[in-house]
């Protein structure tokens, strides 16, 4: 054996390779192995190359020094991208470092999304607002039937998703004929006439539904009974606010606080939230968003309290805030969990940004009752 055939003097060859058949492998890099034997039982590994540096004098089988050469070798660099399609990377290669898949780049940070269109969101917003500024000063009576309107076409939504996805049939006439009496009787004759309007609302929901098959009737009406109370009625009230002296300050004081209240919580949310509020029906809400919703309809409060109400005074709005902002969580929540049996993520589409009526009035609904009542409480029914 000479250096020009085997590419080594006698005695050190380079790991791997093999000298004549009567010595056995030159080398003694690595580990002893019976070479013999692993020569007859497997042929030698074919290492690719993976665009490194190669060491050629390490043994293949010897698996601790290969590790070693890939860490202390700098000029080696490893692959950037998984061994496997499925596999994902745990420490993506710098951008600056050349490796063998130039194609493959680290993952870009995503920035935090705010969930829906802003801007068709802010401009139907925009538009609501006037349409309610306009009716609720220029003509009380006018306001009524812009309540009336949202409570049919809320009606609507609601009794449409519940035949779609549970095939609860409710009639929708009925409701929607004593929703508006209900309306129209609270602006009227206050809390007595809701009431009888409600009583006749049920009542009709009753009969109607029994034109039809007898199956499920009980489940229909009692679908039926619970839309009548969730909309018409609780909207009722905001119709009993409009009938006192100064009822449009007090409209616009319980809207101010409902969307001030919704806006912190969204806002702080959004930016600071980190700990779920009721992670399993609405994931999306936190408890820094609640803190942002009870402070920010405690300010709003306290200067509306002072500034547009008749003989209201600061610490009644501070009051005010904080139990809108509750009561606004809970009926946000209680739609929350409605969708979520539906199987829903808005209630319907006719507000772009927004979803449909439902998903904007269910934080007003529940709200409406608790404010009216602390304006009795506080500066009377006016």
């Amino acid at each position: 054996m000479n250096e020009s055939s085997w590419g080594a003097p006698p005695g050190v060859g380079r790991a791997g390779q093999w000298g004549p058949p009567d010595q056995g492998p030159v080398g003694t890099a690595g580990p002893a192995h019976d070479w013999g034997a692993a020569a007859q039982t497997r042929p030698m590994p074919i290492v690719p190359d993976t665009g490194g540096h190669q060491d050629d004098d390490r043994n293949p089988l010897d698996d601790d020094r290969d590790h070693r050469d890939h860490r202390d070798d700098l000029g080696a660099a490893r692959p950037s991208g998984p061994l496997f399609r499925d596999e994902q990377p745990q420490e993506p290669m710098p951008t600056s470092m050349p490796g063998p898949d130039s194609s493959q780049q680290p993952p870009k940070p995503q920035k935090k999304s705010a969930g829906r269109n802003l801007r068709a969101a802010i401009g139907v917003g925009v538009g609501l607002g006037a349409v309610i500024l306009f009716s609720l000063f220029v003509y009380k009576p006018l306001f009524v039937g812009v309540i009336v309107v949202a409570v049919v076409v809320g009606l609507w939504e609601l009794t449409s998703r519940l035949a779609e996805r549970k095939d609860i049939k409710v009639p929708l006439v009925p409701l929607a004929l004593g929703g508006t009496a209900m309306v129209v009787a609270g602006y009227v004759r206050g809390a007595e006439g809701a009431w009888v309007a409600m009583a006749l609302t049920a009542l009709a929901a009753l009969v109607w539904r029994m034109t039809e098959a007898p199956e499920n009737y009980l489940r229909d009406v009692t679908a039926g009974v619970f839309a009548a109370f969730y909309v018409p009625f609780l909207a009722t009230f905001v119709a009993m606010m409009l009938a006192a002296d100064d009822g449009p300050e007090r409209v616009l004081t319980f809207l101010l606080l409902t969307v001030v209240s919704d806006t912190g919580a969204y806002a702080v949310g959004w930016r600071f939230g980190r700990n779920k509020l009721a992670p399993r029906i609405s994931p999306g809400k936190t408890r820094e968003g609640l803190f942002g919703a009870v402070l920010f309809a405690m300010v709003a409060g306290a200067l509306c309290m002072e500034l547009i109400i008749t003989d209201g005074a600061w610490w009644q709005g501070l009051l005010l805030g904080i139990a809108v902002a509750a009561s606004a969580t809970l009926g946000d929540l209680g739609e929350s969990m409605i969708k979520r049996d539906l199987g829903i993520k808005d209630m319907g589409t006719l507000l772009p940004g927004h979803g449909g009526i439902m998903d904007r009035l269910d934080s007003l609904l529940p709200t409406a009752p608790i404010v009216w009542l602390l304006y009795v409480i506080f500066v009377g029914s006016g």
